[in-house]
């Protein structure tokens, strides 16, 4: 089943949507100008913080990666898009999902998760994208206890019911278009039925990604290919609340000498240090493997 795509010869709009959990590395500058590039010169390139995880994004890391994005020599349209002022717009969806029976609170700490895997020795452990794909302990439970518990303060997570939500968007296959390799049939159920919200992050990254692509607009996706798998979860959302259905495309992740992939941990890499260090913007976008001046002249 497929949702709207991007008609044919409209102007292209794509994003970039970091996560203020530390400093911009060129990882990051390469992801944002590969965005940037594809939107062409008449297409829109938007700019989003994803600052939902209140626990680890920090105000400073925002300033400095806007700081930086104009340095190194990026331009984006229309103001900067902040997740975490968004809260109340990804209730409504948990909400509409709720009143639809298709999401259900899960009590269950990632300990004992990990714990009853284990045991289910015959069981898959892992999705695609290497999390635990949880067992569904929670989805048996009765409405009656789920209230008690919830009552008693219980802290619990909402989780989509992915068997209940498919059987909903119908029996045809769920497919997303990837610009390099065509028509993708995804699997949502070999990722369990996923967290939407938590006591400590009221909506998880695969909600809010999904609903401001919708609602900004963006009619290209371009992620890591770390993240192509999980496209299948938001595929499934965007048929759940009729939102249209953008086209993807994937780009390798940079990677240091040693091959490993480049981290924010890793503060030597950062573009703050590299700045100190005194290189000079174009030096930080050959290092980024920014070979052309395109998204530096255009906005």
């Amino acid at each position: 089943m497929n949702g709207k795509s991007a008609k044919a010869g409209e102007p292209v709009t794509t994003r970039f949507a970091p996560s203020p959990t530390g400093p911009l590395h060129p990882g990051h500058i390469a992801a944002a100008f590969f965005a940037r590039r594809q939107a062409g010169m008449d297409g829109r390139f938007l700019l989003r913080m994803e600052d939902i995880d209140t626990q680890r994004c920090r105000e400073r890391f925002i300033d400095e990666a806007l700081e930086d994005l104009e340095w190194v020599g990026l331009r984006w349209h229309g103001a900067v898009i902040r997740q975490s002022e968004r809260m109340a717009l990804y209730r409504t969806t948990l909400e509409a999902l709720d009143a639809r029976g298709l999401i259900y609170p899960c009590f269950c700490t990632r300990s004992a998760i990990a714990r009853e895997l284990y045991e289910a020795a015959s069981a898959p452990h892992h999705a695609p994208d290497g999390s635990l794909i949880y067992p569904g302990t929670c989805r048996r439970l009765n409405a009656g206890t789920r209230t008690r518990r919830i009552a008693a303060g219980e802290p619990y997570a909402l989780r989509l019911n992915v068997a209940r939500a498919l059987g909903e968007i119908g029996p045809a296959s769920l497919t997303f278009r990837d610009l390099s390799r065509g028509t993708i049939v995804c699997d949502p159920l070999a990722f369990g039925d996923v967290v939407l919200a938590r006591r400590d992050v009221p909506a998880s990254y695969n909600l809010c990604v999904t609903y401001d692509d919708a609602a900004q607009g963006v009619t290209l996706v371009t992620r890591g290919e770390d993240l192509r798998d999980v496209t299948a979860i938001h595929r499934l959302l965007q048929e759940l609340m009729g939102w249209p259905e953008p086209d993807y495309l994937f780009h390798p992740l940079l990677c240091d000498a040693d091959g490993r992939r480049l981290s924010k941990r890793d503060g030597a890499f950062s573009i703050r240090a590299m700045r100190k260090a005194g290189m000079s913007a174009e030096m930080v976008r050959r290092a980024a493997g920014i070979q052309d001046d395109f998204c530096c002249t255009h906005t």
